[in-house]
């Protein structure tokens, strides 16, 4: 069985040191920055899907290894072995086991890509027909990936015609400092409106919301709207 030492070695002969500096800056690595700190060597996630792809497999005990490392795409790989596994996974003792281990984790799932990989199939997937109440623990929380975590979840179930949550974990992070869990929350309402816009319409305008939620959340959820209502709508004349 494959080692997570064996699989970092791997990801490092794919390096592409030209890429750092243009990764760092997007995912914002500086001091004070959402991703202070965060190592990347320049891999991209085409090349670590197919990495994961030609071995299949990995144990709970090596991903967590290489959940933990300090590189960006060691953690990024690790989280594709664990959609993998889930994904494939028939017996809901394992999943549970899977989900538990990934909400364990989540210290170590300390960027946006690397939530918005890994959330909707394996903690969307797992609580889809079971209580949530884990994700307004999550919600509530001090933690920006947990929230982040609560509200991009909710795709898997808007996929499946469940709009509920995604409103009330909208609703409960509405007024959030962070442009991260703005652009999160305003994604999800825009898929919530390519499925039933007289919902997502419903949710701005009652008790005004759209008036003073913060813009880029706004920008982003009516980004399909018809373009005069969109433009009432930014400039408050709904």
């Amino acid at each position: 069985m494959m080692k997570a030492s064996e699989i970092e070695q791997k990801i490092k002969q794919l390096a592409d040191p030209s890429k750092v500096k243009i990764l760092s800056s997007f995912f914002k690595t500086g001091k004070g920055e959402y991703g202070e700190g965060d190592q990347f060597i320049g891999v991209t996630v085409p090349m670590q899907r197919a990495l994961v792809k030609s071995i299949k497999t990995l144990e709970l005990s090596e991903i967590q290894k290489l959940l933990k490392n300090p590189i960006h795409e060691c953690r990024m790989t690790a989280l594709l072995f664990l959609v993998e596994k889930f994904k494939k996974e028939k017996n809901e003792e394992a999943k549970a086991e899977i989900y538990k281990f990934y909400i364990t984790n989540y210290p170590y799932i300390n960027n946006w890509d690397l939530v918005d990989l890994s959330a909707p199939i394996i903690v969307g997937g797992f609580l889809l027909n079971r209580p949530k109440d884990d994700l307004y623990i999550f919600a509530k929380s001090t933690n920006l990936w947990l929230q982040r975590i609560a509200i991009v979840s909710t795709l898997t179930f808007i996929r499946n015609g469940q709009f509920d949550d995604t409103l009330s974990i909208a609703e409960l992070l509405l007024h959030h400092r962070h442009d991260l869990i703005h652009k999160a929350v305003g994604w999800m309402l825009r898929e919530v409106g390519k499925r039933d816009f007289n919902c997502e319409y419903a949710f701005f305008t009652q008790n005004g919301r759209y008036k003073t939620m913060p813009r880029t959340m706004l920008r982003y959820a009516i980004e399909k709207f018809p373009e005069e209502m969109r433009k009432n709508f930014l400039i408050g004349k709904i």
